[in-house]
């Protein structure tokens, strides 16, 4: 990452605007207070300065000493409709039957 790239990052997270928090709000069918909308574009920037700390971390290979412990999905059998509706205590039009939810 060169310094102009960081520059244009630094200057993305103080170029939110109120217009672009009552954007944000409006896609989330939000009703903001105009006090709301001061705090949240505060917030916002933050939040965005914030990622892009994140990326100016290196990424890192994965560790090739790390090894999967857990077994190897296999396709097998499974049970047929009338195998896992065997043991329900009631069923209806081949589907398990439960009690009403009010």
């Amino acid at each position: 990452m060169n310094d102009e790239q960081v520059n244009d990052e630094d200057a993305a997270a103080e170029d939110v605007t109120p217009a672009d928090v009552r954007h944000v709000a409006g896609l989330a069918r939000v009703d903001l207070t105009e006090e709301e909308v001061d705090r949240f574009t505060e917030q916002f920037a933050d939040i965005l300065e914030y990622f892009e700390t994140l990326d100016a971390v290196p990424e890192t290979d994965d560790d090739p000493e790390l090894v999967n412990v857990l077994r190897a999905d296999e396709v097998r059998e499974g049970l047929s409709q009338a195998e896992a509706l065997r043991n329900a205590p009631e069923t209806e039009d081949g589907y398990f039957k439960g009690p009403k939810v009010s």
